[in-house]
């Protein structure tokens, strides 16, 4: 049975090439499908589609399964194919291929190998018609609905809103027989990590701490009945005596936006939340301590913290997941001025300790430290807060997992079980004492802002200074900020990670004893 776009016709087959119309013609017709199909056992030499694949092949009298097997070599994982004029309902279907087929979880790579392939092959598939500007695609479901459809939607999404020349809209369909529910889900987490993309790639000019703000109010207001959005300003910012926080937004004549957002999930409306805490630099120039120029455009997404924990939220919205969030993002610019963080000042957070500011381009420790404190008024029963903090993360992982220091194994085995499933991984870092010396032996305050080495892990035992819940996690997200090709199903640019592990975290804590007690 076909869902979703009702019974297909049962017409007149198509030959490969119409007498009638040009495959050219044929590009810009109706709709385009997607199907996968198996590596080949090594005692078989039978094509090996999927169940989605066959039951089309089926209907054209294998004429799919004779047009692979003539038209070159087995398609390898990853790899694509596409056929004109084989069904009259889809002028253009575009093969690819799947590897393995009952591959699951590989323990040396730390995902999923069969959700990975689906989300690559659909990526690429999709990506084939839309160069041919199809605008209608159905999408075989390979096994896993919503892997298929987080293919679909990452891999179709380019930023390309101030360009005269757009890539083609596509909207995506399942093809064949599917869970409705799964594709659903998969929808809404690829469009969740494409939100989080989009702001990361907007221009400084364009998304400030205030269009942030406003930009994440708009995508909440369709669920305004269980979400409360306030967007503090520098005067409140001011009376909650966030001194790191101001002082690094002083330097920029954009004024700061506290972000805080409450999402009520919950049939229990006093249940404690989960508190997501993101760095919200819309656009980093280092401040005094100036970066050098040479890449300096990309520092427009350092607020890639809180445009992933303000997506995640939406996202959980969207679902409807019956929980308690809290979503908080510190939003200011960090720029040169006369007024700005000189290299030696001393601030004061919000819970009373003097900070040495010895680096002024080490300013996304001191926004979080204030939205930290103000997160354990909330009482919450975890915190976790996810921040493009430092290069030294970039350098230690690269863009392979984003490194998290946790004071909890509770928090930690959730947060690594999601990420297998999303295939966005993480990587455990060290939270020792060892590096707490750094940052509390200071000439002039209570703490440095920089350490002398291991720049990711003292950045968070700095942070560490600021918490007391005992469920808290830091998420350096700074080597998974951008992709330049390695994660197959994104395009080069911004690359929203890690949205969809928090949300699959969300998932999977809604109803746990820690949240439901």
């Amino acid at each position: 049975m076909l869902v979703s776009s009702g019974q297909r016709r049962t017409g007149p087959q198509l030959s490969l090439v119409s007498p009638f119309l040009s495959p050219v013609e044929f590009w810009f017709l109706a709709t385009g499908l997607v199907l996968g199909v198996y590596e080949k056992q090594p005692d078989n030499d039978r094509i090996r589609l999927t169940e989605a694949a066959a039951v089309f092949d089926s209907s054209i009298s294998g004429k799919l399964s004779e047009m692979l097997t003539i038209s070159g070599p087995p398609l390898k994982k990853g790899k694509s194919r596409i056929f004109y004029g084989l069904h009259q309902d889809f002028p253009s279907v575009v093969v690819v291929g799947l590897g393995k087929s009952g591959t699951g979880v590989c323990g040396k790579e730390n995902w999923d190998n069969c959700k990975e392939s689906i989300r690559a092959a659909v990526s690429a598939g999709c990506r084939q018609l839309q160069d041919l500007e199809v605008a209608h695609v159905e999408v075989d479901p390979c096994g896993d609905g919503q892997s298929a459809a987080e293919g679909a939607v990452l891999g179709l999404f380019e930023y390309d809103e101030f360009k005269t020349k757009k890539k083609a809209r596509v909207t995506t369909l399942p093809y064949g027989s599917v869970d409705s529910a799964a594709w659903q889900k998969g929808v809404l987490y690829g469009d969740g990590q494409n939100l989080a993309r989009r702001l990361m790639e907007a221009p400084a000019n364009h998304i400030t701490p205030t269009a942030f703000a406003n930009t994440i109010e708009q995508k909440l207001s369709p669920f305004a009945h269980k979400v409360a959005v306030h967007k503090r300003p520098q005067s409140w910012i001011e009376s909650e005596q966030m001194g790191a926080f101001l002082s690094v937004s002083k330097g920029s004549e954009e004024p700061p936006v506290f972000l805080e957002l409450h999402y009520k999930g919950s049939l229990d409306s006093a249940q404690p939340p989960l508190v997501l805490v993101g760095k919200g630099i819309t656009f980093d120039s280092g401040g005094i301590s100036l970066k050098p120029s040479s890449g300096m455009d990309a520092m427009r997404a350092d607020m890639g913290g809180a445009a992933t924990v303000c997506s995640a939220l939406v996202t959980a919205a969207a679902l409807k997941l019956p929980i308690n969030i809290i979503g908080l993002a510190p939003l200011c610019e960090n720029m040169p001025s006369g007024k700005a963080n000189k290299p030696g000042d001393v601030v004061r957070a919000k819970n009373g300790k003097t900070i040495q500011v010895d680096n002024t381009d080490a300013e996304g420790r001191l926004i979080l430290a204030d939205a930290l404190c103000y997160a354990h008024s909330f009482k919450p029963r975890a915190i976790i807060n996810a921040a493009t903090l430092t290069g030294a993360m970039d350098v230690a992982l690269g863009s392979a997992a984003a490194g998290v220091f946790t004071n909890s194994d509770w928090l930690w085995e959730r947060l690594q079980k999601a990420s297998i499933v999303t295939g966005d991984r993480v990587w455990r870092m060290p939270l020792f004492q060892h590096y707490t010396k750094q940052i509390t032996e200071s000439a002039l305050a209570d703490l440095n802002n920089v350490g002398k080495y291991s720049g990711a892990c003292t950045a968070a035992a700095f942070l560490r200074e600021f918490v007391t819940a005992d469920h808290w996690a830091h998420l350096d997200i700074a080597g998974v900020m951008t992709n330049k090709d390695e994660i197959p199903y994104l395009r080069k640019g911004m690359s929203g990670r890690p949205t969809r592990t928090l949300v699959e975290f969300i998932h999977f804590v809604q109803n746990s004893d820690l949240f439901s007690n």
